[in-house]
């Protein structure tokens, strides 16, 4: 794991550039057909051109065998251990989306559903609606008045992407400690918000009776008509990146989840509206002299991996390697090509699988035998299995930004 107090002695200036690009929820399983996984069986000349110049290696987001969410996922990649800086899902939505979090409030990321007329959940994306009709759910349900639950206490609710929304508690006393209230299945009920401790019941309670007034409000909406609450979280005080690593670091990123994990350990959201990968790497070219690190995050590898669309997952990647030109026009001194889980396609969902990686830097890598960037070539590679939280130890180095460490 990433060592800040030595990392703070080692650092040095340099002017080299380091990419940390994530698709998210790369890694897979390989499929009956033709026994290969979708980064295998995806065409990727430019990624494995660079693999054969650079070296793989895989990497357990967060411990061997332990399936781990996107915001441990992406501490790791950051260098923060993720059993020790717990983050939940709903400061990441909130800050994500440029939300002034304090030290009063609980935010949770909310997810709006399809319900039946008992109360089921038939879907719990409730179609993927577009991100337009979100925004007219949430209008509405603010326009309920709904949102003052007691004296003193104010429920902020803000659209994010899709079918996502966050909601933000703010009042002396809250507390995060509560459970979830996605049954992370169809064919049940939400669950009800229940605390972890006594201090959490006033804050459990409150939930629970807005989450019961907002459902009431889109009862009579299609296909969103209900809602889950999940990520229930304060804002954990991460330190920050410039501190600890000395490098002036942004993030781009397509969903706000992202950017808003990126935000608290001090990387700097660039604005753009890109859509694809390509134009994120445009937007990385446009202000590449401003930073020496850039975190890029590709989202759909996840979401086609959990749709369990293995053919759409591969595509995804393929979109990733032909708009690889693009980003290495810009030179960087130092590449990662990772995930911050896995999701195969096969088990709709994020695994507990190894993370392969690619590091690429032609001045300081040592290569090894690898000529394609895939799972087997990964577990084989020169970098070996690790923790993801020594990989941003790795990229500095390779950056030459650590100096030596004793006589």
């Amino acid at each position: 794991m990433a060592n800040f107090k030595l990392l703070k002695e080692l650092v040095q200036p340099a002017k080299t550039k380091i990419v940390l690009l994530v698709m998210d929820g790369m890694g897979g399983l390989p499929r009956a057909s033709d026994d290969q996984t979708e980064l295998e069986a995806a065409n990727t000349p430019n990624l494995d051109k660079l693999a054969a110049e650079g070296c793989l290696g895989q990497h357990h987001p967060v411990d061997i065998g332990i399936t781990g969410g996107s915001g441990p996922g992406h501490l790791g990649l950051f260098g923060y251990d993720p059993l020790e800086y717990e983050i939940g899902r709903g400061v990441l939505e909130a800050v994500g989306i440029g939300f002034p979090v304090t030290d009063q409030d609980v935010c949770a990321r909310g997810n709006f559903c399809t319900l039946d007329a008992q109360g089921i959940i038939t879907d719990r994306r409730a179609g993927r609606i577009p991100t337009e009709v979100c925004v007219k759910l949430v209008d509405k349900i603010n326009a309920a008045g709904i949102n003052n639950p007691e004296p003193g206490v104010e429920i902020f609710v803000k659209p994010v992407q899709d079918y996502r929304f966050v909601v933000v508690m703010r009042g002396g006393g809250l507390s995060a400690n509560l459970d979830e209230t996605d049954p992370q299945r169809t064919g049940v009920p939400p669950l009800p918000v229940v605390a972890r401790d006594a201090a959490s019941e006033r804050t459990a309670r409150l939930f629970q009776d807005w989450i019961t007034k907002a459902t009431a409000v889109i009862r009579n909406e299609h296909p969103a008509n209900g809602m889950t609450l999940r990520g229930f979280a304060g804002d954990p005080k991460l330190p920050k990146m410039k501190d600890v690593y000395g490098v002036r670091a942004a993030v781009i990123a397509v969903y706000p989840m992202y950017r808003g994990v990126a935000s608290l350990v001090g990387m700097n959201r660039i604005e753009h509206h890109a859509h694809s990968v390509q134009e994120e790497f445009e937007a990385a070219g446009q202000v590449w002299n401003d930073y020496d690190f850039f975190f890029i995050h590709v989202k759909y590898t996840d979401s086609r991996g959990e749709d369990g669309n293995f053919d759409a997952k591969m595509k995804v990647i393929e979109e990733v390697d032909a708009a690889m030109p693009t980003l290495m026009a810009l030179k960087p001194d130092v590449l990662v090509v990772t995930g911050d889980h896995s999701t195969p396609s096969q088990l709709k969902s994020h695994s507990w699988h190894p993370v392969p990686l690619l590091l690429w830097a032609p001045a300081t890598a040592r290569r090894d035998r690898s000529v394609i960037f895939g799972e087997r070539e990964a577990s084989t590679g020169g970098l070996g299995t690790f923790h993801a939280a020594d990989i941003i130890t790795l990229a500095l180095a390779h950056a030459q930004r650590l100096a030596k460490y004793g006589a």
